[in-house]
C-alpha cells in the first residue's frame, strides 16, 4: 500500500508542479526540465509516470474538469428547482471558486491558449452532460421545454465563455449589451417556462450572475 501511495504522491507532485509552470510560464515555454528541477527528480522518473509534456497537460486539465464535475453533481443533489441549481453552478460564490477564477484568468494569456481550449472541450464533453441531467429534471417539473438539453447547455456554456473572455477590456456599454443578450438567450435556448419562472425576474437573476 505504501508503494501505491508514494506512486500517487509523486504523480500528483508532477501534476501540481506542471500546472504552476503552465499557468505562470505558459505550456509552450515550459520544459520537462523545468518540472524536473523544481521537484528534484531524474528524467527517467518523470517518464515513468508520463510519456510526454502533453500527457501531463491532459492530467492537469483532467483534475480541473473532475473538480467541476464533482461540483455539478453536488449541486444536482441539493434541494431547489432545476433553474436554481443551474444558477448556483454558474455563480462563483463557492469555496472552490477562488482557485478556479485564478486559473480562468491565466487561461486568457496567449501562451495558455491550448490549456484554455482543452479545458473548454472537457467542460463541454464531461461537465455539460451533468448539467443536462439537471435540465432533464427541470423538464419533468415543466420548468424547461427544450428538446435538446445537452446540446443547448453545450452551446450556452461555449458561447458564454467566448463572449465574456477578457471582459475587462470591453466598454461598459458593450458589457451591458452582452449580459442582456446572454440572459435572454439562456432563457430562450432552454425554453424556460415563464409561468414557473417569469421572464423579467429570471433574466434579472441571470444578468446579475453574468456581471459578477
Amino acid at each position: 500500500m505504501r508503494i501505491v501511495k508514494e506512486h500517487d504522491e509523486r504523480r500528483n507532485e508532477i501534476i501540481t508542479t506542471a500546472e504552476e509552470f503552465f499557468l505562470t510560464k505558459g505550456f509552450n515555454k515550459t520544459t520537462v526540465n523545468d518540472i524536473l528541477k523544481r521537484i528534484g527528480i531524474a528524467k527517467g522518473t518523470f517518464y515513468h509516470y508520463f510519456v510526454s509534456k502533453e500527457e501531463v497537460l491532459d492530467a492537469v486539465i483532467g483534475q480541473i474538469i473532475d473538480q467541476e464535475i464533482m461540483r455539478a453533481k453536488e449541486i444536482q443533489e441539493l434541494d431547489g428547482t432545476a433553474l436554481e441549481k443551474l444558477i448556483s453552478f454558474l455563480s462563483q460564490n463557492t469555496s472552490e471558486s477562488t482557485h478556479k477564477e485564478e486559473i480562468v484568468d491565466k487561461f486568457q494569456l496567449p501562451e495558455n491558449a491550448l490549456m484554455k481550449q482543452r479545458a473548454l472541450e472537457g467542460t463541454i464533453n464531461q461537465v455539460c452532460p451533468v448539467l443536462a441531467e439537471i435540465i432533464e429534471e427541470g423538464k419533468q417539473q415543466q420548468e424547461f421545454r427544450t428538446a435538446y438539453p445537452l446540446e443547448s447547455i453545450q452551446f450556452l456554456v461555449a458561447g458564454l465563455q467566448t463572449m465574456f473572455d477578457s471582459i475587462e477590456n470591453l466598454s461598459p456599454e458593450t458589457i451591458q449589451k452582452r449580459v442582456i443578450a446572454a440572459a435572454d438567450l439562456f432563457f430562450k435556448a432552454l425554453a424556460i417556462n415563464p409561468e414557473i419562472h417569469p421572464y423579467e425576474e429570471t433574466v434579472a437573476k441571470l444578468q446579475k450572475i453574468f456581471l459578477s
